[in-house]
């Protein structure tokens, strides 16, 4: 890795002040986004929202959701992953996924203990996490939101709670600007190559995070089985409460 890219992997894990002021996102955030498939076309919608803080083992936590809601023909698909994030430390502290296809179905409910670098699952799989700041495929998302990001290199991170699933190789490869219903954004294209057993061993996501203090993920892109490739486009936008203002500003906390 360069010298350059060294020094944002490690500023990436000093962004987040206390109790999560300083974010680019905050509970009431709602993102909804048209869901698409290369093989199948328009195939519902999908949201990203952020409830809480809840309680995780006497933590406040941002409680984050991200569910898509379609069908494929008279047969619906679910796929819900949802994620408590402890905000100031940018770590997950639990993990739920659902899937539920008409061939398949996969279900993961993981307790992860930063502080132990330990997970335990429900079905009494566990582990040892690389990271005093683990997280999961959802929790990457925002936390990418949170990084410095130029053309300066790929950066490398080993912050998934599943050391299997490490390292996740973040890249910018270009800028554009993305009309879509939600508006006109200037965008930052971050490509993040990430390991996953299920599917094949890996492969690459796509996402598209507006130029502005927000970080929005306009567009993302990634590879599905049997079907190619998706694509989720953003609709419609609301920011939550104490982050950052529709303008770009961050906002003050009532």
């Amino acid at each position: 890795m360069r010298p350059a890219a060294m020094v944002l992997a490690l500023c990436a894990t000093m962004t987040v002040v206390a109790d999560g002021q300083g974010l680019p996102f905050a509970p009431g955030e709602r993102l909804t986004y048209r869901a698409r498939v290369a093989r199948l076309g328009n195939i519902g919608t999908a949201t990203m929202v952020i409830d809480g803080p809840e309680d995780v083992r006497g933590q406040p936590a941002y409680h984050l959701r991200f569910e898509i809601d379609s069908k494929v023909g008279f047969v619906r698909v679910v796929n819900l992953s949802e994620s408590w994030l402890d905000a100031p430390r940018m770590s997950s502290l639990r993990f739920h996924k659902r899937e539920r296809h008409p061939l398949s179905k996969h279900e993961e409910r993981v307790e992860i203990f930063p502080d132990e670098q330990r997970w335990q699952a429900a079905d009494g799989d566990a582990g040892r996490t690389m990271s005093e700041q683990p997280l999961d495929e959802l929790s990457f998302i925002y936390f990418l939101r949170t990084i410095p990001l130029d053309e300066s290199g790929a950066l490398r991170f080993d912050r998934h709670f599943e050391m299997a699933r490490n390292p996740t190789l973040v890249k910018v490869v270009g800028r554009d600007t993305l009309t879509t219903n939600a508006g006109s954004f200037p965008t930052v294209i971050v490509e993040m190559q990430v390991k996953d057993g299920r599917y094949g061993g890996g492969g690459s996501i796509r996402v598209h995070l507006s130029d502005d203090a927000r970080r929005i993920p306009v567009r993302m892109e990634s590879s599905v089985p049997m079907a190619g490739k998706a694509v989720l486009t953003l609709e419609s936008y609301t920011a939550g409460s104490g982050g950052v203002d529709a303008g770009g500003r961050v906002a003050a906390r009532p």
